[in-house]
């Protein structure tokens, strides 16, 4: 299964930069949601501008698509510097660090994406930039070898990470702001459609924002991507997005009414089906719908437990109540997940 093209996957699909950056909303006030990590960025970014000093490294930890990358985007326009954004698999010698931060202005925003997939070398050679903005490199080998300390312009590191806790401690304990960001309320999801809609100058009827909204699986990113080949209905069929065209739009797209498509349905069915709604072991069924368990793991399995869908439990996964509703099944007397209650 190529899970890259799902339609509710929340990681960037790679035709989406243009369409994406044009959405982007340009400073805090604009930006929909997250309401206490905005107010708390607001603090902290003026308290920085008032004192002349950079802002304090930060590391934002979220599933794909909830504004990590956008917010660094901010950032750096609200302080009134320039960004510079790699990702950690990209930077895998320490010549690649070096040749980034030598290039930086004061005040700039390094921002790496997947900062927890950054080689373990590069990773503590970051160490004392973070700390002194001092780089050290070794030139030579053996007992001739020498360390020089390159100074490099003070800037804020932004670190994005699906996987927090695959950050090494040293590496986390040296960010002075980590955040959180939180999945997407619906009215607020409602709130990003409408503004996108009329950045794309599309008109859309408030039924049909939050037809959108419910199957986003609160993620902007989604509702984004959904809002566009929804438009594209609607523009064969008439000028404007209607509760009816959305519906008829998702309902052909493969998105049902709680945001899941084709393959959490599959995985569900297997689970009720094939094993009577567990416990089963993630690499049992990972073999039964013939994919791989990091990938079920980290891209099909997060909402289903997120949406109350399913449940992991130390003797596997198994279907809850919700989900066996969803798929239209009756919950038999002895599910495992009854006994939990």
């Amino acid at each position: 299964m190529d899970e890259s093209k799902r339609i509710v996957e929340a990681s960037k699909l790679t035709e989406e930069d243009r369409s994406e950056t044009s959405l982007r909303p340009k400073c805090l006030d604009e930006f929909i949601g997250q309401d206490k990590l905005k107010n708390n960025l607001k603090v902290f970014i003026e308290a920085a501008k008032n004192r002349h000093e950079v802002l304090d490294h930060c590391l934002f930890y979220a599933p794909p698509g909830l504004g990590k990358t956008t917010l660094s985007h901010i950032i750096a326009k609200e302080m009134g510097n320039s960004i510079r954004m790699t990702s950690g698999p990209v930077l895998e010698r320490i010549g690649d660090l070096a040749a980034i931060l030598t290039n930086l202005s004061e005040g700039d925003i390094f921002f790496i994406d997947e900062i927890h997939r950054m080689n373990r070398l590069v990773e503590e050679s970051l160490y004392p930039v973070m700390e002194d903005f001092e780089l050290d490199i070794i030139i030579g080998q053996g007992p001739s070898a020498k360390t020089i300390k390159l100074p490099v312009p003070r800037f804020t590191l932004i670190g994005a990470t699906t996987r927090a806790g695959l950050l090494s401690s040293p590496l986390r304990d040296r960010f002075g702001i980590i955040e959180h960001l939180d999945f997407y309320e619906t009215e607020e999801l409602v709130r990003i459609i409408r503004r996108a809609a009329e950045i794309m100058n599309i008109e859309i009827d408030a039924d049909a924002s939050k037809e959108i909204a419910k199957r986003s699986r609160g993620t902007p990113r989604i509702a984004n991507r959904l809002l566009r080949r929804v438009r594209d209905f609607a523009e064969v069929k008439d000028d404007k997005i209607t509760c009816d065209i959305a519906k008829e739009a998702l309902n052909a797209l493969g998105v049902d009414g709680a945001g899941l498509d084709k393959i959490d349905r599959l995985i569900l069915n297997v689970l009720v089906k094939n094993f009577g709604g567990g416990p089963v072991g993630i690499d049992t069924i990972a073999v039964a719908i013939s994919e791989e368990s990091d990938t079920l793991t980290d891209v099909y399995e997060p909402y289903l437990i997120q949406s109350g869908f399913i449940a992991r439990t130390s003797r596997g996964r198994v279907v809850t109540e919700i989900g066996y509703k969803h798929i239209g099944v009756t919950t038999p007397e002895n599910n495992f997940q009854k006994k939990l209650l």
